[in-house]
């Protein structure tokens, strides 16, 4: 079985170790969310794609969900002593590593696809994974208090804590991107797609805004995971980018949100049953199961789930 799965960062990792687990054979190509990257003190960070090679290298750190496990912080704390900036964002002395190679491969002239394949023969995730785009694209915030100004993501989630509110949140270079070597090929050669439960707003969002994916993934049978479970996101602030679109917070909008035309099947915890009957999934079979991740056994069942509803709908 081939299997293409749309992957931000946190959530999609923890997805993915449930879906290997549970379709341990399938062949597993992962498209990953590049509008969270960033450059800090000259170095290319690509947090969603780092936190799917760390998770499924087995090299994250479990407790957090992201960054490197028995980590030190040696080099933040030197760069915190001259002053540098921004002191908002941590990067962790073995997390640096990567973050200098890619820079290097980069600046060498390899696209970030390529560079990805080289950190990946590392960490052997056991699935393909790839970036969205070579192309450079950045998720901005405009900020909804006072004048209106302009943020970078990272700086809205990480420093701000996703306050003020977001006026709009805008994937910059997306619509010039093109889709990375292999992306579109992968998804037409899927048996199915899934949608992790990712943000969908500022991870799966963003890759569907790159010209050519959503039609692509369109063609095939989509079965996606919510992100959200009795009215407020299972991890992080998906609450305030659904509120920057004017989608609700709840199962049922967020499945509405991706629509029929792209999503066949949409899976919703045993709390939120009653999507089922919502009018916004008509023509979107839904069904209800537990969908906390609350270990290894538990994620597989949810990815397991996933797999049984699309293979039905194919």
């Amino acid at each position: 079985m081939r299997i293409t799965v749309l992957a931000g960062g946190v959530g999609a990792a923890r997805f993915l170790r449930g879906l290997k687990h549970a379709a341990p054979d399938a062949e597993i190509t992962v498209i990953g969310n590049t509008g969270d990257d960033i450059t800090l003190y000259g170095l290319r960070v690509c947090p969603d794609l780092d936190t799917v090679m760390y998770t499924l290298g087995r090299g994250i750190n479990t407790q957090q969900g992201w960054g490197r496990a028995a980590e030190t912080f040696s080099v933040r704390a030197e760069l915190a002593a001259y002053g540098a900036s921004p002191e908002w964002f941590t990067l962790g002395d073995r997390d640096f590593a990567t973050h200098i190679l890619r820079s290097q491969l980069l600046a060498s002239g390899l696209p970030l696809s390529a560079v990805t394949e080289v950190l990946c023969r590392r960490w052997r995730p056991g699935a393909r994974l790839l970036p969205m785009s070579d192309d450079p694209v950045e998720t901005h915030i405009t900020l909804a208090d006072g004048e209106p100004r302009t943020v970078h993501f990272q700086e809205w989630w990480v420093r701000m804590g996703a306050e003020p509110a977001a006026a709009a949140i805008t994937a910059v270079g997306a619509a010039r991107a093109r889709p990375a070597p292999g992306v579109l090929d992968a998804i037409d050669a899927a048996d199915l797609v899934l949608f992790p439960p990712s943000n969908p707003v500022v991870s799966i969002g963003t890759i569907l805004a790159v010209p050519g994916i959503a039609a692509a993934v369109a063609a095939k049978t989509v079965v996606g995971v919510s992100p959200i479970i009795g009215g407020a996101p299972v991890r992080g602030m998906a609450d305030a980018c659904l509120a920057a679109i004017g989608v609700d917070t709840s199962a049922a909008a967020v499945g509405a949100h991706y629509g029929r035309d792209l999503v066949d099947g949409w899976l919703v915890d045993d709390t939120d049953k009653s999507a089922a009957d919502d009018p916004g999934l008509a023509g979107i079979e839904v069904r209800a199961l537990p969908l906390y991740m609350r270990d290894l056994p538990a994620t597989a069942a949810i990815a397991r789930a996933a797999l049984d509803l699309a293979v039905e709908l194919r």
